[in-house]
C-alpha cells in the first residue's frame, strides 16, 4: 500500500476493474447514441434520395452546433461533481446539479425563441443545394423544441457520470435512444412523415429521458436533497462553475466549427459526396462514442483523485485509461476496415453514395486509432477541470485542420478534406499530452 494512504483519509486505488466498471456500462449506453443518426440515415436512405440524406446530415449537424455547443453542461458538471465526491462534500455535489439544471432551463428556452431566426442564415452559410436545405429546414424547425430537454439531459448525465453511476447512465441512454430509433422508424416509414418524422422521434425521446433522469436523481437524493441558498449561490463556487463551463463552451464551439466546416466543405462539392461523407461520419461518431466510455472513466476517476488530492490514483487513472483506449481504438479501426463495405450497403440504396463511401472508407477507419489519445486525455482534463488548456488546444487543432484542408483539397479533393480531419485529431492528442506533466505538478504540489 502506498504510504500516502496513511496521511490522506480520502486516498483510494485505481484498478482495471474500476476503469472497466465505469467504461463498459457507459460504452454500452453511449454506442446507442450514433445508432440514432445511423438509423435516421438508413431510414431516409430507403427513400433513395441523396438530397434527403444530405438534408438529414446538414440538419443534424446544425442541431449539434446548437445543442452540443452546450455540452459544457455535461462536462463541467461531471468534473465538478467528481471533485466534490473525492473531497467528501455532499452538499457541493447537490449544488453542482442544481446550478446545471437552472442554467440548462434558461439556455434551452432562449434557444427555442431565437432558433427560428437563425436557421435560414445557418442553412445559407452551409452552402447546400436547395433540395438539401429545404429538408434540413423542416428537420431543424421541429427539433428545436427539444432544446430545453436536451440541455437538462446534459446536466443529468453529467451529474450521474461525476458520481460514477455508470449503470444508471447506461439505462438512461439506452432508453432515450431506443425510443428515438423506434419512433423515427414509425414516423418516417410507417406514417410517411419524412424528415419531420425523424425530428418528432427525437423530441419524444428527449422528453422521456428528462423525466426518467429527474426520477433517478430524486431516488439517489431521497430525503437528503437540500442545499442552503447561500451555498447554492455562493459567489466563488458559482463563478468557478461559470468559468469552467465558459472555457468548455468555447472549446466545444471551436470543435463543432471544425466538424461543421467539414460538412460545409462536403456540401460544396456534390450532393453525393456530402451524403457519402456524412454516412462515413456515422462510423466516426460510433467509434467516438465507443471510446467515450473510457474517457468517462478518466473523467470520474481523475476528477475524484483531484478532489481527494491523491496523485497516485490520478497517475494510475492516466495509465490504465490510455492502455484500454489504445486497444479499443486499434480494434475499432480493424472492424471498420473489414465490415465497412457491408455496413455501407445496409445504410443506403443509392449506388453513387455506396461507391463514394467505399473510396473514402480508409480515412474514417483510421480515426479511432488516431483519436484515442485525444479522447482519453480530454476525459482527464474534464475531470481535473483544466478547462482553459482544453480551450486553447482546440483552437490550435482547428487551425491545423483549416491549414491542412486548405492546402490539400485543391490537389487531393475530398481525400484532402479527410486528411485535414485526421491532422485535427492528432494535434489535439499530442498537445494535451505535452501539457499534462505541468498540470500534474501544479495540481499535486
Amino acid at each position: 500500500m502506498d504510504p500516502a494512504h496513511d496521511h490522506n483519509p480520502r486516498a483510494f486505488g485505481v484498478s482495471n476493474r474500476m476503469v472497466l466498471g465505469i467504461a463498459i456500462p457507459m460504452t454500452l449506453g453511449l454506442i446507442t447514441v450514433p445508432l440514432v443518426g445511423i438509423v435516421d440515415m438508413a431510414v431516409i436512405g430507403q427513400l433513395g434520395s441523396a438530397a434527403l440524406m444530405g438534408g438529414i446530415a446538414v440538419g443534424s449537424s446544425l442541431f449539434d452546433i446548437v445543442a452540443s455547443s452546450f455540452n459544457f453542461l455535461r462536462m463541467g458538471t461531471t468534473g465538478l461533481t467528481a471533485q466534490a465526491l473525492g473531497a467528501g462534500d455532499h452538499v457541493s455535489e447537490r449544488a453542482v446539479a442544481y446550478r446545471a439544471l437552472m442554467i440548462a432551463l434558461v439556455l434551452g428556452l432562449v434557444t427555442v425563441l431565437i432558433g427560428p431566426f437563425v436557421v435560414p442564415w445557418a442553412l445559407t452559410a452551409m452552402g447546400g443545394s436547395s433540395a438539401v436545405n429545404e429538408a434540413a429546414r423542416t428537420y431543424l424547425l421541429i427539433r428545436l423544441y427539444a432544446m430545453p430537454f436536451s440541455l437538462a439531459n446534459y446536466a443529468i448525465f453529467g451529474w450521474l457520470f461525476g458520481l460514477g453511476k455508470s449503470r444508471q447512465g447506461m439505462v438512461l441512454l439506452i432508453l432515450q435512444n431506443s425510443i428515438n430509433v423506434v419512433l423515427s422508424m414509425w414516423f418516417v416509414l410507417g406514417l410517411g412523415l419524412g424528415v419531420a418524422g425523424a425530428a418528432f422521434g427525437s423530441i419524444a425521446a428527449e422528453v422521456v429521458a428528462t423525466l426518467v433522469g429527474l426520477g433517478m436523481m430524486a431516488h439517489h437524493l431521497r430525503r437528503d436533497w437540500r442545499v442552503p441558498l447561500p451555498r447554492l449561490f455562493h459567489r466563488e463556487a458559482f463563478a468557478r462553475f461559470l468559468a469552467v463551463n465558459s472555457d468548455i463552451f468555447i472549446r466545444s464551439m471551436v470543435m463543432l466549427f471544425t466538424f461543421t466546416l467539414f460538412t460545409a466543405l462536403s456540401a460544396r462539392q456534390t450532393d453525393d459526396i456530402l451524403a457519402a461523407n456524412e454516412l462515413l461520419m456515422k462510423f466516426f461518431m460510433f467509434g467516438g462514442f465507443f471510446l467515450d466510455g473510457i474517457a468517462t472513466a478518466a473523467e470520474q476517476l481523475g476528477g475524484r483523485a483531484i478532489g481527494a488530492r491523491y496523485r497516485p490514483a490520478f497517475e494510475q487513472t492516466v495509465r490504465l485509461t490510455l492502455r484500454w483506449g489504445l486497444g479499443l481504438g486499434l480494434g475499432l479501426s480493424l472492424i471498420m476496415l473489414l465490415l465497412g463495405p457491408a455496413i455501407i450497403d445496409a445504410l443506403t440504396t443509392a449506388p453513387e453514395v455506396r461507391a463514394l463511401s467505399r473510396v473514402y472508407l480508409f480515412w474514417v477507419a483510421m480515426t479511432p486509432l488516431i483519436a484515442t489519445i485525444a479522447f482519453q486525455l480530454d476525459g482527464i482534463y474534464v475531470g481535473a477541470t483544466w478547462s482553459s488548456t482544453m480551450r486553447n488546444v482546440s483552437i490550435l487543432a482547428t487551425s491545423v485542420f483549416f491549414v491542412v484542408q486548405y492546402l490539400a483539397m485543391p490537389s487531393l479533393g475530398n481525400h484532402g478534406l479527410w486528411l485535414g480531419l485526421l491532422c485535427f485529431l492528432a494535434a489535439r492528442g499530442i498537445s494535451l499530452g505535452l501539457m499534462l506533466p505541468k498540470h500534474m505538478a501544479r495540481a499535486f504540489a
